[in-house]
């Protein structure tokens, strides 16, 4: 409590502060340590926050309720061929879907189907995904909405041809116009070129440093969505693919389902039933299950690791650091023996140099690590500007946690140098600063 009381005297802050002002070359390179350590906490802190919010995010996209089965074609798909054409037939059938509904907690379904994979404007053209949904499909999954509106049940009654375009399609087909109203062809090699009327832009959706691939690893930025029923109308269950001479016939029911559980405590039973159905339905594995849930508890196990390790290298810096201030202070107890037994001799007491050297070093890691936090953002915006797509995102408990250890690290690792300074014998101190000059 004596010592703490000294620590607070303005005019032993004071004295530390003249000192390390007179040597600032000297203060500064001792520094250097905590401030590339504070620095780069934060800075890596801020990107792996930035990288797990972004992730975290695009799987809560996809709704923590849901679980989404996906077509995919197995390496021994059965193919007819004749001539140069081949028909491969695979995926999720409308048997699969029966018996998924019939599955308790099941609140609801969505179906879709990729129909095409070019899309144009004018002169323009663009490859994405054409699919067709039923309208619960924006209820279900959690895909923001810019402007317009989303499909809806009249459109699918009546087989409209109306749709709901990502938001790369607007920038790429529609730059400086606004794509609402206006007309997107769809170009199908099987039944031509079809006109769809815009209704609904949906927002830009990002991951970190790659566009968003929520749904079912899907660029959904690059999503083009109109009417199941539609759809059926006028592409049927076959996509038809031409390349290298030859002619590629998939066809598919339903490209991507989702179930829509009624609670997320349901959501890993059910899907342990849907994988169950589904594997009497199949003889080969021509289909996937996802659940973001899981996807969900898994990166945030592997948030909470990430932040583990990148607090461990941090703490290795700032321990290095700490070394280094401690050396330092260890040299200048040495160089400054005349000066402290001069003190003694005039009445100073052991805590009151104590007092003096733990001063300097608390401001000395202080001041490295509010420079090293400024460091550490501006490395953390720097990343931001030069990566369009990636965002990061600078914890306020981080920057509280760096700066905290930086302090402590001044105290711990000043504290010995302060005591050997303070256990000198005044006799000694002078005769010993007499002798060194």
């Amino acid at each position: 409590m004596h010592l703490l009381r000294i620590l607070l005297s303005r005019e032993l802050f004071l004295l530390g502060l003249a000192d390390l002002r007179a040597h600032k070359l000297r203060s500064f390179l001792t520094a250097l340590g905590i401030i590339f350590g504070v620095g780069a906490v934060v800075c890596m802190l801020s990107i792996g926050e930035g990288a797990s919010a972004e992730q975290l995010e695009n799987i809560r996209l996809l709704g923590s309720n849901n679980i989404i089965l996906r077509s995919v074609e197995p390496s021994g798909t059965q193919q007819t061929s004749q001539a140069q054409t081949s028909v491969q037939r695979y995926g999720l059938k409308d048997a699969d879907i029966a018996r998924l509904r019939s599955l308790p907690h099941v609140a609801d379904v969505v179906l879709m189907r990729e129909v095409a994979d070019t899309m144009t404007h004018g002169s323009r053209k663009l490859e994405g995904s054409v699919l067709g949904t039923t309208p619960n499909f924006f209820d279900v999954v959690k895909v923001p909405l810019a402007r317009g509106r989303t499909l809806c049940e009249h459109d699918a009654l009546s087989g409209a041809k109306v749709c709901v375009i990502g938001a790369r399609i607007k920038e790429e087909l529609f730059a400086n116009q606004d794509p609402l109203g206006q007309t997107i062809n769809v170009v199908n090699p099987a039944t031509g070129v079809v006109p769809y009327e815009i209704v609904g832009i949906l927002g830009a959706v990002r991951t970190a440093g790659t566009p968003a691939k929520g749904l079912g690893a899907r660029d959904v930025n690059r999503d083009m969505y109109i009417p199941l029923s539609t759809a059926d109308l006028r592409y049927g269950n076959l996509k038809l693919k031409r390349a290298s001479g030859r002619r590629e016939i998939k066809e598919v029911r339903f490209s991507d389902v989702y179930l829509r559980v009624d609670s997320e405590e349901n959501v890993l039973p059910v899907s342990h039933l849907a994988a169950s159905v589904m594997r009497h339905g199949h003889k080969e594995q021509d289909y996937n299950i996802i659940v973001p849930l899981e996807l969900l508890q898994q990166a945030e196990r592997t948030k909470e690791l990430w932040q583990i390790v990148l607090g461990s290298i941090a703490g290795i810096s700032l321990l290095v650091g700490g070394i280094g201030i401690m050396n330092i202070m260890l040299a200048s107890v040495t160089e400054r023996t005349r000066e402290i037994g001069i003190r003694r001799a005039l009445g100073a007491k052991r805590a009151h140099i104590t007092a003096q050297f733990l001063i300097e070093t608390v401001l000395l890691s202080v001041c490295g690590g509010l420079i090293g936090i400024v460091l550490g953002i501006s490395f953390a915006k720097l990343v931001d500007y030069a990566f369009a797509d990636f965002q990061t995102i600078v914890p306020l408990w981080g920057v509280v946690l760096s700066f905290g250890v930086s302090a402590a690290v001044g105290i711990t690792f000043g504290l010995y140098p302060a005591r050997a300074a303070a256990r000198l014998d005044p006799i000694e101190a002078l005769n010993a600063g007499a002798l060194s000059r």
